[in-house]
């Protein structure tokens, strides 16, 4: 639970803002790369959501939705997008829960995607991590001066 009463220090806010930097920096890379591939982000992200999160490279709809915070009418959208361009299959033997299948086509594209992205992410970590570390260290010296 948040102590919104106490005094957030220098340190909390150069961290917060270090880590939200760094993660802007991942997201712009990672857009860009998705963009020179054909892929707007958002259908870059459902790829993955699918292929990282569904069995088989198949999720629901209503997954789908969950996973990228939209709307069910959106995400409907996004999946006829993804299926226009040859992306994905859309599954509809339930109704209430159609699901959305990747193609080889998107296996592919995600494996070109997800190298870049893993090698970038790689580069990243000791930055992201030493603005984590800054964040739980400073907690840490908290809670330890509140026990003595």
């Amino acid at each position: 639970m948040p102590d919104n009463d106490r005094t957030l220090s220098d340190i909390e806010y150069e961290a917060l803002a270090n880590l939200r930097y760094r993660i802007r920096k991942f997201r712009e890379f990672s857009g860009k790369a998705a963009e020179r591939l054909g892929l707007t982000r958002q259908q870059h992200q459902a790829l993955l959501a699918i292929k990282g999160l569904g069995a088989g490279g198949r999720m629901s709809l209503p997954d789908l939705a969950d996973k990228l915070f939209l709307t069910a009418a959106e995400t409907a959208g996004l999946a006829a997008s993804l299926q226009a361009a040859g992306h994905v299959t859309i599954e509809a033997k339930q109704k209430r829960r159609p699901a959305v299948a990747l193609t080889g086509q998107a296996e592919e594209l995600l494996r070109r995607l997800t190298s870049a992205h893993l090698y970038e992410i790689r580069e990243m970590a000791p930055e992201l991590m030493q603005a984590l570390r800054m964040l739980q260290d400073h907690r840490q010296m908290e809670v330890a001066a509140w026990m003595q």
